[in-house]
């Protein structure tokens, strides 16, 4: 399981949510196996005195994934450098943070997460 939030600059994302959804999922994908269809992102489109960060460009974007615990640090390693390489702009406008937690922490379909069955592995 894996949650994606991005922030950015609501003039300068707007209408290219799908562009970086597509970006951000084929690099889960390829790098953790996660299913295509596990799809689960939210845009957190910000005014752009909201998003202060003056040595950024209006660009920068700020991805965020919240996962299972699980994955090695080779794992997390790979997807930073996968989604940096299909990255179409300078490097210096996207972060990325990983932020982990064990499943009995997620609730999902009724359940707690460390009670339900996955189709996929999570120990990539």
């Amino acid at each position: 399981m894996a949650q994606v939030k991005m922030y950015g600059r609501r003039d300068v994302w707007t209408g290219r949510q799908r562009e970086i959804s597509d970006l951000v999922q084929s690099c889960l994908v390829s790098t953790w196996a996660l299913p295509e269809d596990k799809r689960f992102h939210r845009f957190l489109l910000l005014d752009a005195d909201d998003f202060i960060c003056p040595q950024r460009s209006e660009r920068y974007l700020i991805v965020e994934v919240v996962c299972f615990t699980g994955r090695t640090d080779d794992a997390k390693r790979t997807l930073i450098r996968e989604l940096y390489g299909k990255w179409p702009h300078d490097s210096e406008d996207l972060e990325v943070t990983i932020i982990e937690m064990p499943r009995t922490n997620w609730g999902i379909r009724g359940v707690p997460a460390d009670e339900l069955a996955l189709s996929y592995k999570v120990e990539v």
